[in-house]
């Protein structure tokens, strides 16, 4: 492992290990020369590839021919940033073992570790990669769509970003509610070069795989959205036994009114705007009439699914679904005002029914009175003809 270069009088030695440490003498004539070689050694867990969460473990060990020196080490993340680790037994001054914080997808990249001493002086960095892998997605991130509207639901991997050079496994699974038993949509597989995979599970579940112009994107396209596609969907990777997840809750919103069809002069109407899940404290859903005024407008309460507002004239609505003052997604309810002849229709057919009402309740009673006469005319008959065959004489001539 070791060469002479003969032109410079250098001495190259490859593959360093803790045991070349020592003293290396170079003879020429009469002239002797010493050097003395600090051979350090820097391991890191999982061969610098972790899942977020995770927590690496740092070990430096060093060598020398003189008294080991007492080193002190500081650790600077990718961003320069110093990083506090925690060390895992008591120090010695040959083995160093150190706890560090626990990764995000933000810490990958090349860190170091800056090695000191007072004596004999040390100043020496020695460089090692992070790589996270995981989701550049926040870990649950929320999504509104309204009904009958088409929604991308998109993962985004950091495995190109950071020159993963690993195969990984994973999936995307379903479910509408938090305890509910989850569905799978899709399997997908990324090779050692990168390259992915995808395999529809779901048969009854209608969604696209559309055509993704990344490799490091999972994506499922929704068409026609309804209740039924909300909830929350989860997209897992598998790494060595190890697992990282990102959700995305998909919350769908619809707006209808009750009665519905045109607004009756007179009449009054109820717009209902709701979601199909409950909303977290910083979101809230809002009816506003435009070019109303500040009387028309209504305002969901605190985790409710739905505000309603009482119209009495032709207006447009506006339903919002705002978060933190940023209003998310809307729909629009046009209420419209009945035609005159619609109102007489309305009117005359309201006449009408009360007229045959009645007609109908004298039809009842007349033909209950009929009937009651009837029933009355049977039973005198009756009684007569008891009394006649109770009064039967019979007269002989003489």
């Amino acid at each position: 492992r070791s060469e002479i270069i003969h032109n410079s009088g250098q001495l190259k030695v490859s593959d360093l290990r803790l045991s070349d440490a020592g003293i290396y003498t170079c003879e020429y004539g009469a002239h002797t020369v010493s050097i003395s070689l600090h051979v350090f050694k820097l391991t890191i867990s999982f061969n610098g590839n972790f899942l977020p969460n995770e927590a690496p473990e740092l070990t430096l060990m060093q060598n020398s021919s003189y008294p080991l020196p007492d080193l002190n080490i500081t650790l600077f993340n990718s961003n320069n940033n110093i990083v506090r680790a925690k060390p895992l037994q008591n120090k010695t001054r040959q083995k160093y073992v150190l706890m560090l914080k626990q990764l995000e997808v933000t810490d990958s990249g090349t860190w170091i570790c800056h090695v000191h001493s007072d004596s004999p002086l040390i100043n020496h960095n020695i460089a090692f990669d992070v790589k996270v892998l995981g989701f550049q997605n926040p870990g649950l991130e929320r999504k509104y769509a309204t009904v009958d509207s088409t929604v991308i639901l998109s993962w985004r991997l950091n495995f190109q970003k950071i020159k993963w050079r690993e195969g990984f496994t994973g999936q995307l699974s379903w479910k509408q509610q938090e305890n509910a038993a989850p569905s799978e949509l899709l399997d997908f597989n990324i090779t050692a070069r990168g390259e992915q995979h995808k395999t529809k599970k779901s048969s009854r579940f209608r969604f696209e795989i559309p055509e993704s112009k990344s490799e490091s994107t999972i994506e499922v396209k929704l068409h026609k959205v309804n209740f039924n596609h909300s909830g929350q969907y989860q997209c897992q990777l598998a790494y060595n036994g190890r697992y990282a997840q990102s959700k995305i809750e998909l919350v769908v919103m619809k707006v209808s009114a009750n009665p519905v069809g045109p607004l009756p002069r007179g009449a009054k109407m109820t717009l209902i705007c709701q979601v199909s899940s409950p909303l977290p404290s910083n979101t809230h859903l809002c009816w506003e009439r435009v070019n109303g005024t500040q009387t028309d407008i209504k305002r969901s309460k605190q985790h409710e699914v739905k505000v309603e507002v009482n119209v009495s004239a032709a207006g447009l609505w506006n339903c919002h679904l705002i978060e933190d003052n940023d209003r998310k997604i809307s729909l629009h309810y046009s209420v419209e005002e009945a035609p005159v002849w619609i109102r007489y229709v309305v009117i005359g057919g309201s006449t009408g029914g009360s007229v045959l009402v009645f007609g109908l309740v004298c039809l009842c009673i007349i033909s209950g009175i009929s009937w009651q006469r009837r029933r009355q005319r049977a039973k005198r008959m009756a009684r007569a003809r008891q009394y006649l065959l109770e009064n039967k004489t019979c007269q002989c001539q003489q």
